[in-house]
């Protein structure tokens, strides 16, 4: 302990203060040496300092500038003390902070079973209730169907497991095969929920429903997404009207009625561009998506397949979740896709080992690794960054702007002003986050948090600013006629002709540009933008840096939210990293991704149980050839259909009756 085996408090050799104190007292109590191995210290000792002496009364002694002065009292305990300070504090760097050492670990009394002994001791068939509930959704309908009930028990169980083998049908139906029936809501991703959510609503049998579903194909591989139209055309024979949003190709050409709008993003959407079946939007002069319904446009790769490096970081005997202890190569300097239909293992693999080692070792995280043998390949590279659809901010007051760094450039123009100057204005003047310019009725936020109870809280325009976030004397000063609440109301795409006298602000502007996000509003909340949108603005962010071309990015199904168009300003993004010399690995269902990838992973061949091994890795065109990977059957397809994209004979044409000037 005194030479650093507690991590948050490091080595006590040295210190006299009192947390030395307090601890030196507490190994005289139990008789420990606070110099020998943690190992080795007495099991009282060990016990008392990380939950607490409980009973056992320390004696203090303290000395002070003031006086001095004793007294016997509880230890509290390591762990109770992060415990509390953890829910007490707040902050929420504090609370990340503590939380970094904490981890779930499975119940002692009944070894994550959740059950009393007595309900776990009942069993069907030689099987509890909880190894039934441990199993997927395949193995459980596998159960289901094995049971051959007779007399007493048919008439107790009968209609029972009818339900049960029905609902587990239709998760079946929607591609949730791979799910163990225990799985805690909390872990499932958005689309996992809402074709669970789906699934429910088709065993309710219900009639002249309206159904609206946000992008129910994120995180489905292509052999799953036949089954969840299937799903969703069964809902609408049942006499249900089901409203889709969504940019997978297969969902459109299923559709009886497609509305495309456009024909742009931001202020140039907005419109109506095309209405009527696939055939109808794919003869459309004017809509941008009927252009790649009829092939005129494709995603391609920007220049073509790199070969593949042999220099490659190598994880050797990864074995977390359902991985098959199987050996990964990841070519340095490479466009990399990890592939594999649903529950396959793909984020075990990236997400939970490999992200998380190499941070280990690279920025000397503190993250929770997933089981493998080796790590090999380290030392070429120099650090490596999980680019996620997390939030880039929890309040209103997190915008694009100030994420990527454009406002500390508007905040120096504005307070370069003579208006500014004039009036003593420093760059703070202009900042919502500090006191000075901003609207003190709402601390900047331009909203105000009303709690509803019970409810979620609520966010209500400020009544004293009317959003404008800053009070009447900031915005006074003007730049081009525009106040700096003026200037945050503006689209990135507005921005970049506003300020294009102003080549730094101009270059980080364009990064948000180039990954498609010119139509949002510089200082938009970041509570109002999507996962997709959020992973697209901390791409920008990465842009903006100086790349030393040793760095390894991590992107985790990217084409989220993206349109055919959008997707190939991501791909040319993601490609320009890999041509400064770094290595890109994308978990990606998206063919039109895959096939521009220079090496793929395929793992499978199915999910859950029977998922977790390497079936193909190569190029796009080696594992097309490999029969036994799903992936590699849909992909040749695609690439059969590759092709150098068409130029465009003329700009796109504007909707029957409106002028977009």
């Amino acid at each position: 302990i005194r030479e650093g085996a507690v991590l948050p408090w490091g080595p006590l050799k040295g210190q006299t203060g009192w947390r030395h104190r307090v601890v030196t007292q507490l190994a005289e109590a139990f008789e420990a040496q606070l110099d020998h191995p943690w190992r080795d210290l007495p099991a009282g000792f060990r016990t008392a300092f990380l939950h607490g002496s409980k009973g056992v009364r320390i004696r203090h002694e303290w000395k002070a500038e003031h006086g001095s002065g004793s007294g016997e009292w509880e230890y509290e305990g390591l762990i109770p003390s992060y415990e509390r300070r953890y829910g007490q504090t707040k902050s929420e760097h504090m609370r990340r902070y503590y939380a970094s050492f904490m981890g779930r670990q499975p119940c002692p009394t009944c070894g994550g079973k959740r059950l009393r002994p007595e309900s776990a001791a009942v069993t069907v068939r030689d099987r509890t209730i909880t190894e039934v509930s441990g199993l997927t959704v395949t193995a459980a309908l596998d159960w289901v169907d094995s049971l051959n009930l007779q007399g007493e028990e048919a008439e107790i169980g009968g209609e029972v497991l009818k339900e049960v083998a029905l609902r587990l049908q239709f998760l079946l139906n929607v591609g949730l095969h791979y799910l163990s029936l225990d799985r805690l809501a909390p872990s499932l991703s958005g689309g996992e929920g809402q074709r669970i959510r789906l699934a429910s609503q088709i065993g309710s049998g219900l009639v002249g429903v309206l159904y609206i579903l946000d992008e129910p194909s994120i995180g489905l591989h292509q052999r799953d997404n036949r089954k969840l139209l299937d799903t969703l055309e069964q809902l609408r024979n049942l006499g249900n009207s089901v409203i889709v949003v969504e940019h997978d190709l297969e969902t459109i050409l299923a559709a009886d009625h497609v509305v495309d709008l456009g024909p742009g993003a931001g202020l140039r959407g907005g419109y109506v561009v095309a209405a009527g079946t696939p055939d109808d939007i794919a003869a459309s002069s004017v809509s941008l998506t009927g252009r790649y319904l009829r092939g005129e446009l494709k995603v391609t790769a920007p220049n073509g397949r790199r070969p593949v490096n042999t220099d490659a970081i190598r994880l050797r005997g990864a074995r977390h979740h359902n991985l098959k202890r199987i050996d990964v190569d990841f070519p340095l300097g490479n466009f990399i896709c990890i592939t594999g239909v649903s529950g396959s293992g793909k984020s075990s693999l990236v997400s939970e080992t490999l992200f998380p080692a190499l941070d280990n070792r690279l920025q000397h995280a503190r993250k929770r690794e997933g089981r493998y043998d080796k790590l090999e390949g380290v030392d070429q590279v120099d650090k490596v960054i999980s680019i996620t659809q997390d939030p880039i901010g929890r309040t209103p007051r997190s915008n694009p702007a100030t994420y990527v760094g454009a406002f500390d450039y508007i905040r120096s123009l504005f307070a370069d002003l003579p208006e500014s100057k004039a009036r003593g204005y420093k760059p703070g003047r202009f900042s919502f986050n500090v006191r000075g310019g901003r609207c003190e009725e709402c601390a900047g936020y331009g909203t105000k948090r009303v709690s509803m109870h019970f409810l979620a809280d609520v966010w209500v325009t400020c009544s004293a600013c009317k959003g404008a976030r800053f009070n009447r004397e900031t915005l006074q000063v003007r730049y081009k006629g525009k106040s700096i609440s003026d200037v945050l109301d503006l689209e990135v795409q507005e921005a970049l002709g506003f300020f294009a006298n102003h080549r730094r602000l101009v270059r980080v502007l364009e990064t948000l540009r180039d990954v498609g996000m010119e139509y949002v509003r510089l200082g938009q909340p970041a509570t109002t933008l999507s996962g997709g949108e959020a992973q697209r603005i901390k791409l920008a962010k990465e842009l903006g840096r100086v790349s030393t071309g040793r760095t390894v990015y991590i992107l985790d199904e990217p084409t989220t939210g993206l349109h055919f168009a959008d997707i190939q300003k991501l791909l040319d993004v993601l490609h320009r990293l890999v041509d400064a010399g770094n290595t890109v690995i994308v978990i990606e269902h998206n063919l039109d991704i895959i096939k521009t990838a220079d090496y793929i992973i395929d793992l499978g061949p199915e999910g859950g149980d029977d998922g977790g091994y390497v079936v193909a890795t190569g190029t796009p065109e080696e594992v097309a050839a490999v029969e036994e990977s799903f992936t590699g059957r849909y992909l040749g397809g695609a690439l059969e259909r590759n092709a150098e994209p068409t130029p465009l004979s003329a700009p796109l044409g504007e909707p029957e009756g409106v002028a977009l000037g």
